[in-house]
């Protein structure tokens, strides 16, 4: 069985999450963005193995310390996908632009394609790319447990900025409506910031793309 912890981090309250499987206890981490002493205490109390961490894109606040916990833990990088190298390659100068502690970039171990699959445990994951905040935003969707880690494509009430290097608003619209709305109304998304929501709550009240 999957569960999750929601680990908010950095100045912008970013979700990094701790995700195990209880039948291994074998562990990831998704958007490690920063406060890492924090992170791994989370970890060491639930006495669970990293074997990862996964990337859903390249914004200081979601990898800013994926290098550093990566080292930390020795396990690979996996994701985003490849067109969000130009972010990774400028993680040093978000850092400075926004007043974090220094950031490393890096080559992920792994990069991830619509229509891959990841395992943790005994669990699989399916990842879609949902392009539009960035142009290598992936999503982790875990189908029996009805959960989705969609970064920020969609939050409770709103939708992701489309108005950083390469962001596309028609695309990120396409990403929800035509690869996010296919998992189910009943999915529960965990977003990049805020609570969670659900994919048929969005559809019914969310007034960017409520009613598609």
């Amino acid at each position: 069985m999957l569960h999750y912890r929601i680990l908010p981090v950095t100045p912008f309250a970013q979700n990094c999450c701790l995700l195990w499987d209880d039948a291994t206890r074998e562990a990831v981490l998704t958007d490690p963005g920063g406060d890492l002493d924090r992170v791994f205490a989370e970890v060491a109390a639930q006495g669970v193995k990293l074997r990862g961490v996964w990337l859903t894109h390249a914004h200081i606040d979601h990898a800013g310390a994926a290098a550093a916990a990566a080292k930390r833990a020795g396990v690979p990088i996996v994701g985003p996908h490849p067109d969000d190298q130009f972010l990774i390659d400028g993680l040093p100068q978000q850092s400075k632009m926004f007043g974090f502690l220094p950031a490393e970039a890096f080559t992920p171990d792994r990069w991830l394609h619509d229509g891959d699959q990841l395992t943790l445990g005994t669990l699989r994951f399916e990842v879609r790319h949902c392009p539009g905040h960035t142009p290598g935003h992936v999503v982790f969707h875990q189908p029996e447990a009805k959960r989705c880690w969609v970064g920020d494509v969609l939050f409770a009430g709103s939708i992701g900025r489309t108005d950083f290097p390469r962001g596309n608003h028609q695309q990120l619209l396409d990403s929800i409506t035509q690869r996010l709305w296919p998992m189910g109304d009943d999915t529960v998304f965990i977003p990049g910031h805020g609570p969670e929501s659900t994919f048929g709550e969005e559809r019914r009240s969310n007034p960017y793309v409520g009613g598609t």
